[in-house]
């Protein structure tokens, strides 16, 4: 979350959020919905990118909150987390973690296509967890500047969004065998 930012949680060794465009490239292109994009492609990302740092327990984005920026994990850990009563479907209040996500993997990128607000929370589950930041709307002109760019990035995009929705979908099903005890 951008406020973390401000309150100065997430520094480098002097104290500004951290821009290193030499490792920016790298961590991009581990991570899974850049995969295929050249080199010069990944680097035309980074230089939109910023890599900030976090510690345990830091609020990255919020449930809720307005959703502009698109996160890879560099380094670290990343929970996660829900509060099911914002859904009005639970009186629980307390945020559960959904899942863990580490190196390579992305969260946010639901902004890139519909800009809704967020539909879950992501807190910094490991200490000095690095994150690659970028904002939705230069990625977006990035990629009506550089069409092949766009075209592989919203590919690969569908294809990571797809398989969340399965594995969110397979463990629905077995929250409800087990709840219900029956076969869904």
């Amino acid at each position: 979350m951008i406020e973390c930012l401000r309150d100065k949680k997430w520094i480098s060794d002097n104290g500004r959020a951290m821009k290193d465009f030499t490792s920016i490239p790298a961590i991009l292109k581990q991570a899974e919905i850049f995969e295929n994009l050249m080199t010069e492609q990944l680097e035309l990302v980074a230089s939109i990118s910023t890599l900030i740092t976090c510690n345990t327990g830091d609020i990255i984005i919020e449930q809720g909150s307005a959703s502009d920026e698109l996160y890879i994990i560099a380094d670290g850990e990343v929970d996660i987390l829900m509060d099911p009563s914002l859904t009005g479907e639970s009186s629980v209040s307390e945020q559960i973690i959904i899942t863990t996500l580490r190196r390579g993997q992305s969260f946010g990128e639901m902004a890139l296509v519909d800009q809704e607000i967020r539909s879950a929370s992501a807190r910094c589950g490991q200490q000095d967890t690095r994150l690659v930041v970028i904002p939705r709307l230069k990625l977006m002109e990035l990629c009506q500047a550089h069409p092949d760019l766009g075209y592989r990035l919203m590919h690969n995009l569908a294809a990571d969004l797809a398989a969340k929705i399965r594995t969110a979908d397979t463990q629905m099903r077995e929250w409800l065998t087990w709840s219900h005890g029956r076969s869904i």
